[in-house]
């Protein structure tokens, strides 16, 4: 049992089911640049920010435009497939997350997405009124695997890190929670490529196997 008060999920993965729009968005565009690189490529950069990526993929293979025009292509690509797709909830977050605001827990979302796209989800899976704070990327220095999102999420709701628990799907987010000195929690989704998480206190595969009693 742990005395954890303050919850921080990251989205993109462990809230909404998204990460596939930006593996096969980048890809496709990486394609379109002359660069035929397999999606595993992409999965290095599963919880950074967009200016991350898209600076280390520029520096990386001397991509001819700004990081502006190529957020903007992916963002065009994305908005294209979730048009067609809809907004997705990972299979059981919502019940987990509802079940937790029940129970008194004060919960944030920590993503490195930008604010707008965190609103977006929040909103069309009915999820705003169970989080205090919506913290994204953008608002501090450093993307992930630095610590900076989830300290800022701890600085809001007047918490101390050890009282603290991230739930995580990918090793730049379980880097993050476990350098912010908070009990981090792996979500392997067997349906998502695999990422390496040893650096957790914890993993699962399900919602189901967090009992709420454990933050006790």
């Amino acid at each position: 049992m742990y005395s954890l008060k303050n919850i921080f999920f990251d989205m993109d993965g462990v809230i909404t089911d998204s990460e596939y729009t930006y593996l096969n968005s980048k890809t496709e565009i990486l394609k379109e640049a002359g660069f035929d690189k397999d999606i595993s490529y992409q999965y290095q950069f599963m919880g950074t920010t967009y200016e991350y990526m898209w600076q280390t993929m520029k520096d990386e293979l001397g991509l001819p435009l700004s990081i502006d025009k190529y957020i903007k292509l992916m963002n065009h690509k994305r908005k294209l497939m979730i048009q067609n797709d809809g907004v997705k909830a990972i299979l059981g977050a919502q019940d987990f997350i509802k079940k937790l605001s029940d129970a008194g827990f004060q919960m944030a979302v920590a993503s490195s997405s930008p604010k707008k796209d965190i609103n977006h989800v929040m909103s069309s899976l009915d999820l705003n009124d169970h989080f205090k704070y919506l913290v994204s990327g953008e608002e501090v220095e450093n993307s992930k695997p630095a610590p900076d999102v989830f300290l800022l999420a701890a600085d809001l709701l007047n918490s101390k890190p050890e009282d603290c628990v991230v739930i995580e799907d990918t090793k730049n987010g379980v880097l993050a929670g476990k350098a912010a000195g908070m009990y981090t929690i792996g979500f392997n989704n067997p349906d998502y490529p695999d990422q390496d998480l040893s650096a957790a206190d914890q993993i699962v595969t399900s919602f189901k196997q967090i009992p709420i009693d454990q933050f006790r």
